[in-house]
């Protein structure tokens, strides 16, 4: 790791962003706390950023609107951000934009992405989880990665979106690639996000003609005093509640079960609080897992305005900012026991889902997606155990998502 701050290194500093930090980055992230909260890295790509590691400095710098999220402000804006996505015209989504286009598109985009359109989604889900549960629950081991948490969030968003059940398998193999490729070559996930944005160009002229009742109708049809969504702002809005929608409920589900695996004690708290037909341990247990180890690593990209100072560092016009929300959520100065998973824990304002203006409009619908598979595969499959040594398992490289490649489990056989 490179040290760009001009402030002299305490002893040993952590080497960031190798394989062995991806496994468990969270004694670096102390390290920073302690010594170099704000630190200015050169990240793998060779873009030079200031990381952010402690709670109350991140969220001063979430809700600071002097870092904006417009790349403009960047001097190498294509270094930035989801690779293709410039190229493909899918620029003007919720993440890339600042007052007052972001509040113009949100309060659009949150007229059909409302919490009762969640609800209404709960069976649906629910559904969706049984049938990729009953496609493994016969052979008695499965890759809870490949097998359910990755095809999972992909089903259902693409039904929420109104794509038609014969191209969703397209999608998969889309979002498949754009997994696989999340921490090498840029231009693996370019061709899949090319792909994805000339489908949406179909889609979306399709339900234009004939309107259903799925998101990619709702967008077409939102307005606001007259003001709708251009075509090219249906299509980024589109992919980004796509992309930002299916990784993060992965690792969401993925590091969730691996965090239960190694913490027998609370996942017993778990099953036996499911038994009893109660549901307060799993909603304060969901966001006990977001916090304890959850599925963004690091906020997305950040660009200061104008110079400013967070934490007492001061950070230059044009730098970018990146929050470390998995360091700030173990912070020892916000959270009692912060490395111990407590899934009744009541004090629990994590950082998980963002925070301010740019708080993540899908929550609800990645809450849903996990609550309802732990609590079905703890309950269906009661004996689930990881089927390899933990250090065995390996994470996904890249830097704003944190999940796992793969999650080998073995459980007594059941008949559907």
């Amino acid at each position: 790791m490179h040290d760009l701050s001009g402030t002299p290194a305490a002893e040993n500093p952590p080497e960031l962003f190798s394989w062995e930090f991806a496994t468990d980055p969270y004694p670096a992230y102390a390290w920073l706390r302690e010594h170099e909260p704000v630190r200015r890295t050169t990240l793998p790509s060779g873009v030079e950023a200031w990381l952010v590691t402690r709670y109350r400095d991140a969220r001063q710098a979430l809700a600071d609107q002097r870092l904006s999220k417009n790349p403009v402000h960047h001097a190498e804006p294509g270094k930035t951000g989801i690779p293709g996505e410039r190229s493909a015209g899918l620029m003007t989504h919720l993440l890339n934009i600042d007052p007052p286009d972001h509040t113009r598109l949100r309060r659009l985009v949150s007229k059909a992405f409302t919490p009762r359109r969640v609800a209404e989604f709960a069976p649906r889900v629910q559904e969706l989880t049984d049938r990729l549960i009953d496609g493994f629950a016969a052979k008695g081991e499965a890759d809870l990665i490949h097998d359910f948490a990755f095809p999972l969030p992909i089903y259902a968003i693409c039904d929420m979106l109104g794509v038609p059940p014969e191209d969703q398998d397209d999608f998969r193999d889309w979002a498949g690639m754009m997994i696989r490729h999340g921490g090498g070559p840029r231009g693996g996930v370019a061709r899949s996000v090319k792909k994805i944005r000339g489908y949406l160009a179909e889609l979306i002229h399709r339900k234009r003609d004939e309107p259903g009742d799925d998101l990619i109708s709702g967008l077409i049809r939102a307005s606001d005093h007259g003001d709708h969504l251009t075509e090219n702002e249906a299509a980024a809005m589109a992919f980004i509640l796509l992309f930002a929608g299916f990784e993060t409920t992965i690792n969401l589900i993925g590091n969730g079960l691996y965090a239960l695996m190694r913490n027998p004690d609370q996942r017993a708290r778990l099953q036996d609080s499911l038994a009893a037909g109660e549901s307060g341990l799993l909603e304060t247990g969901i966001e006990e897992l977001l916090r304890y180890d959850g599925p963004v690593e690091l906020a997305t990209w950040r660009y200061a305005t104008e110079a400013l100072a967070i934490g007492g560092q001061e950070i230059p016009a044009g730098d970018p900012v990146l929050v470390v929300l998995a360091a700030a959520d173990r912070d020892p100065e916000r959270f009692t026991e912060p490395d111990t998973l407590d899934l009744s824990r009541a004090d629990n304002q994590h950082l998980g889902y963002g925070h301010g203006i740019h708080y993540c409009l899908g929550a609800p619908l990645a809450r849903l997606e996990g609550q309802t598979a732990l609590a079905t595969l703890l309950t269906r499959l009661p004996d689930l155990r990881l089927a390899v040594d933990p250090d065995e398992l390996r994470w996904r490289g890249g830097l704003i998502m944190r999940g796992l490649r793969t999650l080998p489990v073995e459980f007594t056989p059941r008949q559907n």
